[in-house]
């Protein structure tokens, strides 16, 4: 008994082995090397020299840092809408349908999954000042819009795109939400007399709070993590309205050839993020229970 215990536990070790190797070399280092950037100063080249917080500091001074941290909160204002909306309204459509549920599904979960990079190209074709989009707005207005020039509009289109990639994803969570509430409790409100838009602002939606709230933080973790579209459409601008942290760190760390800065960067973002997480949570996360 005390052989096969021994081994047992040796078995279990060498299990355990493999995940503390595995944790350790692709999370340990590069943390320990994350920390070691944001409080030094290298250049790709040679050893860090230790500088202190002097990488922190000259996030105060940074204007483009303070810019960037304005167009997230943009992004914010209008992403976080686009998606909630659309992705409950996709939920609620999804819930009423009989035929095709499954195929009309996968269709929109297909650009969930599909190339940034592609479908980015295929926007801004579709957008562009001389593409279809403006053709037809010409033809039946006699104007056209300048969807990427323009820096409101730009965001915007840009949010339009994102929210096209990820309303299935995002609307399968609230679909979920939606079949776990019993029909008893829509069924017992009709029959007090309640009207449909009256169940649907004082049962449907409270009830939905999870669902909405983790398409609200995933919304909100997105959007400090948006760069293909931008980067591919706009590359951060007209007038770097539509720079995100990502593009910021990508341009900073190769481009200027300084990835501790852009490491201090990464690091405040993570942080603004993780705050405005907790912060929604907070204030908007109810507790939810089926009587």
């Amino acid at each position: 008994m005390a052989s096969l215990r021994s081994k047992e536990k040796k078995f279990g070790f060498g299990i355990l082995a493999f995940y503390l190797a595995h944790t350790a070399i692709f999370w340990g280092y590069p943390f320990v090397w994350m920390v070691m950037l944001a409080f030094s100063r290298w250049r790709f080249v040679g050893r860090p020299a230790f500088v202190g917080l002097a990488n922190f500091l000259r996030i105060f001074q940074d204007s483009n840092f303070i810019r960037i941290v304005l167009n997230t909160l943009n992004f914010l204002a209008y992403l976080i809408p686009m998606l909630l909306i659309s992705s409950l309204l996709f939920a609620i459509a999804l819930s009423r349908m009989r035929y095709f549920k499954t195929f009309v599904v996968m269709s929109f979960l297909v650009a969930n999954v599909s190339s940034g990079v592609a479908y980015s190209i295929m926007f801004s074709n579709l957008f562009a000042v001389n593409g279809p989009v403006n053709r037809l707005v010409y033809s039946l207005f006699g104007f056209t819009i300048p969807w990427f020039s323009n820096p409101q509009l730009a965001i915007f289109s840009i949010c339009l795109i994102v929210t096209w990639k990820f309303i299935g994803y995002y609307g399968m969570i609230i679909y979920a939400g939606l079949q776990a509430i019993p029909t008893s409790v829509f069924e017992a409100a009709r029959m007090d007399g309640a009207s449909n838009w009256k169940i649907f602002w004082t049962i449907t939606l409270p009830l939905l709070n999870p669902s909405l709230i983790t398409v609200t933080v995933f919304a909100t973790t997105l959007t400090f993590g948006i760069f293909t579209e931008p980067y591919m459409i706009t590359g951060g601008g007209p007038m770097m309205r539509t720079t995100t942290f990502l593009i910021y760190m990508y341009d900073t760390a190769f481009r200027r050839i300084n990835p501790s800065y852009a490491t201090v960067v990464a690091i405040t973002a993570a942080a603004m993020s993780f705050s405005l997480v907790m912060v929604i949570r907070r204030i908007f996360e109810r507790e939810v229970a089926f009587a």
